[in-house]
């Protein structure tokens, strides 16, 4: 099997394990496919909503593997988060 087939394999287990989970993190997941990087507030924003939800959806997304974070370079108070599948 090449990198490749092996990348689009793991991306794919990662968009199945989106499937499993509440559609409050689909959409996040979604979001930042779009969006590409953004903090919690802004998802909030961008999904329409509350900041409580979007931080279990973030939580459950990243036990996933789906989401990565990491700390705001403008704001250390802040995480902005990723996705980590295609």
């Amino acid at each position: 099997m090449s990198a490749t087939e092996s990348e689009q394999t793991d991306d794919a287990d990662g968009w199945e394990a989106v499937r499993e989970l509440p559609p409050s993190a689909k959409l996040v997941a979604k979001t930042l496919e779009h969006e590409d990087r953004l903090t919690q507030s802004q998802l909030a924003d961008e999904t329409l909503l509350p900041t409580r939800t979007v931080r279990y959806a973030l939580s459950r997304l990243e036990e996933c593997g789906v989401v990565a974070s990491r700390f705001s370079f403008t704001d250390a108070r802040k995480r902005v988060y990723t996705l980590a599948i295609e």
